[in-house]
């Protein structure tokens, strides 16, 4: 079934209009009357509709009945991604939004050879924030993950720090794992930091270590920065019994 996001449906609305990028999709999907669709207001509440009339760049919908979304997973889970090389956070964007993720973070490390300035990041997050609707919509999410750049790898732990597992993935641990970190919860919270192409500096891992963030390794491999956050992604959703 078709899904399309809007960005505002009040609970009362009996009727609704798609128009834009969302007409042009239904255009491509070739709606006729009378098909049934699914609208999500991207705060988590679908709403079943059938559409009354297709005209150029209009689609009029008449609303059925609305229910929460059954895609959600139960713990909020923001994946925070070192600054990377070409487009390689795009497709953790896409892959994190298909896996749950509620939020997508990226940040300026120490080993960063990306650092995009204050013009070309505005651009980038335009797009990134696409990336993350489109990737919501393909999957059936009944929310759009927030996509957003924070100023530095201290605003980024403190912010971090306040979710309830807040875990830092560090290529030289060898004691903590993260799976005997994940059975502490359950967690309503979850903060999963990875970083760039060349990993965390040590002094980076103290400050968040003193900040009381866990310390943990995934695995004895050495995984690429753009495989390291939906390793640990979908290992959260999995013992969250998201799958």
């Amino acid at each position: 079934m078709a899904r399309f996001f809007v960005e505002s449906v009040a609970p009362t609305d009996q009727f609704l209009v798609l128009e834009g990028e969302n007409a042009a999709h239904a255009k491509v999907l070739r709606l006729k009357n009378g098909e049934a669709v699914t609208v999500c207001d991207g705060k988590g509440t679908d709403y079943a509709c059938v559409v009354s009339d297709v005209s150029n760049g209009r689609i009029s919908l008449v609303v059925q009945h609305m229910n929460p979304s059954e895609s959600e997973p139960k713990i909020a889970a923001t994946v925070y991604m070192g600054f990377s090389k070409a487009d390689k956070f795009e497709h953790v964007i896409q892959k994190a939004t298909e896996l749950g993720a509620s939020r997508i973070v990226a940040f300026p490390c120490r080993r960063c050879v990306a650092r995009p300035d204050e013009k070309s990041l505005a651009k980038k997050l335009e797009r990134w924030q696409k990336i993350a609707a489109s990737a919501a919509e393909q999957s059936g999410r009944g929310r759009i993950p927030e996509v957003a750049a924070l100023p530095s790898f201290e605003a980024m732990l403190k912010e971090a720090a306040a979710a309830e597992l807040p875990v830092l993935f560090y290529e030289n641990e060898r004691a903590r794992t993260f799976q005997s970190a994940i059975q502490a919860g359950p967690f309503q919270s979850a903060a999963l930091i990875t970083g760039p192409e060349g990993g965390f500096e040590a002094g980076e891992v103290a400050q968040a270590e003193a900040l009381g963030l866990n310390i943990c390794t995934l695995g004895s491999r050495i995984l690429r920065c753009e495989t390291a956050p939906l390793c640990a992604l979908s290992a959260l959703m999995y013992a969250a019994g998201e799958f």
